[in-house]
């Protein structure tokens, strides 16, 4: 080796075995990328000066600006991160800058800065001779937290890693807040309805994390909206009355209290809420969503109340709204898929099919790079073909694709049973159309019933 190369690969070595976002496996095409850097930014217009946690922010926003490129603002974003937690911490937040130290090492390190990234390595070396860990393979309580929270602002798909690493954290510090919260979010984004209220451990964790951040009006709202599948309505509208009181401002807490409205029914209030919100946050690509949900639900509501003619200017209004919001979503977030796929779904309602065609072309060749959307998108795109198109036989071919890509997904489930109602459909009209036993026997053979399969 050159004696370059050498020092490439010294330094490589070493900052692999850091823990930090450039060794976490956060991967740009699993996130949202424009959304990810405005919620970022809005955390920091948001939180300084008045809530801890505002540093982390400045750190992973460093790693993003690297990922764009701009590695001078990634730079700044670092130097902005250490600045805050020192400010908030003081002489003891030697373990608190471990993550940022290590970006430092990895961003010098891309940058060929060896010297720099030599002494940030020689800084995390220092820490760790004060602060011995448990062993080598055992970070930091702070490090776990942090990763925690990382992985849940990057993206859903990373929320049971989130989990996992806060319940961690919480076996080395059991009543620090900051780990509570993260955990009851996590448990709340990746948990299953359960039988009741009792058995369902995010509204056990919500509690506790709520005991333990009295202050922390989000968290509330989180609860309530946990509590309302539940119907404990009473509780959950306390929560949510007394999160509104302590931090009406809070963007935050305004988006998930529109939320928690559109899902009691009160899609009014809600998107009162919802615009108060976009006021606070209007890059919220989340709030234009929501807003479009509402006005989704406003013109069922609509369409259920009466003739469609005598109300048809206010039903277009409401629907013309909806589509607006979805591509301001869109507009601000490029990668949105859920938005993406309804903003293609109401094109082909309003039978625009050229337009919606085109949306969800967009929407496949988006979603091919990012992982776990594709099924979601072909269940949509068939509904599309079956319903907006009334072309049956490319519907069929659709679900069957989004069957054989996951039977025991939501989707999966969904597509199962638009095929079955297919089939029988046509087999009441005509017991032997073989077309219809054949995908009789599809959907058994895809679920793994080999005797219902061979029958058909």
């Amino acid at each position: 080796f050159s004696p370059s190369s050498t020092q490439d690969n010294f330094f490589k070595t070493k900052i692999l075995q850091l823990e930090c976002h450039f060794t976490w496996d956060l991967r740009k095409e699993d996130t949202e990328f424009a959304d990810l850097i405005n919620r970022l930014e809005d955390q920091i217009t948001f939180d300084l000066g008045r809530e801890v946690g505002v540093e982390h922010a400045y750190s992973s926003l460093g790693f993003v600006r690297y990922l764009s490129g701009s590695y001078n603002e990634a730079l700044s974003n670092l130097q902005r991160s250490e600045e805050l937690t020192r400010q908030y911490h003081g002489d003891n937040c030697d373990k608190l800058l471990v993550v940022t130290y290590g970006n430092f090492a990895w961003l010098h390190y891309h940058m060929e800065a060896y010297g720099e990234c030599e002494s940030y390595l020689n800084k995390l070396k220092e820490i760790s001779e004060k602060y011995p860990p448990d062993s080598p393979s055992a970070p930091y309580p702070e490090v776990l937290g942090e990763k925690g929270w990382t992985l849940l602002k990057f993206s859903r798909k990373y929320s049971d890693r989130a989990k996992e690493c806060f319940r961690k954290a919480l076996e080395l510090e059991p009543d620090e807040g900051e780990w509570n919260a993260g955990y009851a979010i996590a448990l709340y984004r990746t948990e299953t309805v359960h039988s009741s209220a009792a058995d369902c451990p995010a509204i056990k964790q919500l509690r506790r994390a709520v005991h333990v951040n009295p202050k922390n009006d989000v968290l509330k709202v989180l609860l309530g909206l946990r509590l309302i599948l539940y119907k404990k309505y009473i509780e959950a509208d306390s929560l949510v009355e007394q999160a509104l009181e302590r931090s009406p401002e809070h963007p935050h807490v305004i988006q998930y209290v529109g939320q928690y409205f559109r899902k009691k029914g009160s899609v009014e209030e809600s998107i009162s809420w919802l615009k108060r919100g976009l006021e606070k946050a209007p890059k919220s690509s989340f709030i234009h969503y929501q807003l479009a949900l509402c006005y989704k639900r406003k013109k069922t509501d609509l369409l259920q109340a009466g003739s469609y003619y005598s109300k048809e200017a206010e039903i277009q209004q409401v629907w013309d709204q909806c589509i607006y919001h979805l591509e301001k979503a869109t507009t601000l977030s490029p990668d949105f898929i859920y938005a993406m796929i309804e903003l293609a779904v109401q094109y082909g309602k309003k039978q625009d099919i050229s337009k919606a065609e085109e949306l969800f072309q967009t929407t496949f060749q988006t979603a091919k790079g990012k992982n776990g959307f594709s099924q979601q998108v072909i269940f949509n795109y068939a509904n599309f073909q079956q319903y907006s198109k009334r072309c049956e036989h490319l519907a069929i071919k659709q679900y069957m694709e989004c069957l054989q890509k996951g039977p025991n997904t939501l989707e999966g489930r969904k597509s199962a049973a638009c095929l079955k109602k297919i089939a029988q459909k046509r087999i009441t009209r005509n017991p032997n159309d073989g077309e219809a036993l054949g995908i009789l026997e599809f959907i058994s053979k895809e679920k793994g019933d080999k005797c219902h399969a061979i029958e058909y």
